[in-house]
């Protein structure tokens, strides 16, 4: 079935353009995503811009993720640069596609005859291709980046959309609290799609009195807010422990444990202890949303996270595990990230 596919272009959506928010960089996914305030590397590019300042040389990330028994793939490769001592600048691309899926809209002829040499395959895939920049500002410890962001969506040969929007970020610094605000979609985030006529024309009526018409052509994300609060404590000689807490901010009625018709909030919690910033340890909790139950109750469900990374010679290797892509006997992704730092090699 192809229709519902179509579903999602439809304007201004409560959930648009989701696989953005599913994050990238195992190390920050296994803190839940409570990094907003604390990212500081190549990674910054989708966590808050703002961090890209604290590069110091050329940087490279990768990632790979499997959810839902494998059947969606989400890539990530990012590249950071510094300008000069108060700036940087970073590109990035995320890649989330389902491939191989059955197009069975011709299985049957005109004649009502099964006919398996009409199955033909399709992709569905969704792009993200990022550009950020960052600098301190006039103000101590004070730094701001900007995210520019071109989306691609494509649904095998039916329908294809392209899309553009900003993200902003901050981030400051005092003593050994470190605070971050995120501003995604910030100018709200446009698709605009186009759909085959030809296509559209064979499944339209799949279903008799339902989907008669083609789905609007425009697609708006709304814009949502990230603040981050960090601190550091250090214990001992050789260890460290890094907690953040975030509030992640949707403006709409969402099941999130605060929630109303202006605004939704979902807390995330993060911890890191690392030791002698040579092996790390990670876990977080976040995603609290209410449940409706079969018999109409509710019941408050979270995702925990757990990390673990390993920092040697400028190249780090982290990995996370996470529900995010529960479903079935699916409960847990697994998923890896490296990141190379090339100013090791400089010394």
């Amino acid at each position: 079935m192809i229709t519902p596919l179509f579903l999602s272009a439809q304007a201004f959506r409560n959930y648009s353009n989701e696989f953005l928010s599913i994050g990238v960089d195992a190390a920050g996914l296994g803190m839940s995503k409570s990094v907003v305030a604390t990212t500081n590397d190549v990674n910054a590019i989708y966590w808050n811009p703002a961090g890209l300042v604290g590069i110091e040389d050329y940087q490279g990330s990768l990632m790979h993720a499997s959810y839902f028994a494998g059947i969606a793939n989400y890539n990530h490769a990012a590249f950071a640069m510094p300008i000069d001592r108060q700036s940087a600048l970073g590109i990035s691309i995320i890649r989330f596609g389902v491939d191989d899926i059955l197009n069975t809209t011709e299985l049957i002829d005109s004649q009502g005859n099964i006919d398996f040499n009409r199955i033909s395959l399709f992709s569905s895939v969704d792009y993200a291709f990022n550009i950020a920049y960052a600098r301190n500002l006039l103000f101590k410890d004070v730094t701001f980046g900007v995210n520019a962001k071109i989306v691609r969506r494509i649904i095998g040969d039916f329908a294809s959309s392209w899309g553009f929007g900003f993200d902003v970020g901050i981030q400051f610094e005092r003593n050994d609290w470190r605070f971050g605000l995120m501003a995604r979609d910030i100018t709200t985030t446009f698709n605009s799609w186009a759909i085959d006529e030809d296509e559209f024309n064979k499944i339209k009526n799949a279903i008799p009195g339902q989907n008669q018409e083609a789905p609007e052509s425009t697609e708006i994300t709304k814009p949502k807010l990230q603040l981050g609060v960090a601190k550091s404590w250090r214990i001992g000689r050789l260890f460290n422990l890094l907690t953040e807490a975030n509030a992640n901010i949707r403006f709409s009625k969402t099941n999130d444990i605060v929630s109303s018709d202006f605004a939704s909030v979902d807390p995330a919690l993060g911890f890191q202890l690392d030791y002698d910033q040579l092996v790390y340890l990670r876990a977080g909790v976040g995603n609290f949303q209410y449940i409706t139950e079969f018999d109409n109750s509710k019941s408050l469900s979270l995702q925990p996270n757990f990390g673990l990374g390993f920092k040697y010679n400028g190249i780090q290797i982290d990995y996370a595990l996470t529900n995010i892509g529960s479903v079935g006997n699916a409960l847990f992704s697994n998923i890896f990230s490296i990141t190379f730092d090339y100013s090791f090699f400089r010394r």
